[in-house]
């Protein structure tokens, strides 16, 4: 791929007015429950490996009950993200749903002491407050089973409207999108944040999720997406090639600005422009890849909203996901603002 010099520049968004967060994320809130496992568990729960499937109760409960061991903390892709952000020293809010239940509060009390602003909707009892039960075999991939619960539920009157206009970018979690409701909402959060002249970012979640809302997704990324992330997997699906140059050469028409994440080659940050090649940071050992795209997003965001060049926004996210990935769990483990880069 020929790598191109980028005249885009993303400009300071941290002292605009009226903003009181870099970043706002909504999202499915989610409580993980992450267990090591082996093949042998996959074959026996006829899992396939990497992927992530959603789950009614007694499928959630079932799993639950044949992984031993496991660690219970607060998730989803989103609220991921927003964690990354705060551990770089960035300002961050979330809005998800959750139950009025013990994961409820607990949800709620875990985003609170890492430092991110819970906009929490009136939630409820009838609906349980979502879970994810992720598999991590010993090749550090992970197969998730989510169970939504009442993250799922979210609807344009859950949006917490002075959050959105107070933020310099809104960043929207594709997993969010299977609910008409929550599609709605997707639709009114980015209007919302185009309306105060802020920018919207997208991430793809997942291939099977693309795979279920191809059409939507680039009608959203046409129309209301300024800022895309996703990995090769989730590009290939989305344009339904086998060909990442035909990909990202279609992205480059369709985006303003795309961050591609490729594993171990690093990532490509695509605008019209041109296209640049980073490279990842080492690891010592690769342990657990859950919420190594959610933490290069984390990373990519907090240098984008100061205005940083973008090959350094993708360094940063490289930096975040290569801690994510050296220890079981999708949150740092320390503060990322002692990883940046001496100025």
């Amino acid at each position: 791929m020929t790598v191109s010099d980028i005249t885009f520049v993303p400009r300071d968004l941290t002292s605009n007015p009226g903003i009181s967060y870099d970043v706002v994320g909504l999202g499915n809130a989610l409580v993980d429950v992450i267990a090591q496992t082996d093949d042998a568990f996959l074959e026996q729960q006829q899992l396939a490996k990497g992927s992530m499937a959603l789950v009614d109760t007694d499928r959630a409960v079932s799993l639950y009950e044949a992984l031993h061991g496991g660690v219970e903390m607060s998730g989803g892709s989103a609220a991921n993200t927003m964690c990354g952000i705060a551990s770089f020293g960035g300002r961050a809010a979330y809005i998800g749903k959750v139950a009025e239940d013990t994961l409820g509060d607990t949800f709620s009390k875990d985003m609170q002491v890492v430092g991110v602003d819970f906009k929490r909707p009136v939630g409820g009892n009838s609906v349980p407050t979502g879970r994810c039960i992720i598999a991590v075999t010993p090749d550090a991939q992970r197969t998730m089973n989510t169970f939504l619960g009442i993250s799922s539920l979210l609807t344009p009157a859950d949006l917490d409207h002075g959050a959105i206009a107070a933020g310099a970018v809104l960043y929207l979690e594709g997993y969010l999108y299977d609910q008409p409701e929550a599609k709605i909402a997707f639709r009114a959060a980015a209007e919302i944040a185009h309306q105060h002249n802020r920018q919207v970012s997208l991430t793809l979640s997942d291939s099977f999720c693309v795979d279920r809302h191809r059409a939507d997704f680039r009608a959203l990324i046409s129309d209301e997406i300024d800022i895309l992330f996703g990995n090769e997997a989730e590009l290939l699906a989305l344009y339904e090639t086998d060909t990442f140059e035909f990909a990202v050469t279609q992205l480059r028409q369709d985006c303003i600005v795309a961050a591609i994440t490729r594993s171990e080659h690093g990532s490509v940050v695509v605008t019209k422009d041109g296209v640049i090649e980073v490279p990842a940071q080492p690891v010592a050992q690769v342990v657990d890849t859950t919420g190594a795209g959610d933490l290069y997003a984390a990373g990519f965001l907090y240098g984008y909203t100061r205005g940083m060049d973008l090959k350094t926004c993708a360094t940063l996210g490289h930096i975040a996901s290569a801690e994510v990935i050296s220890h079981v769990g999708p949150r740092p483990q320390i503060a990322l603002s002692s990883l940046l880069p001496a100025s």
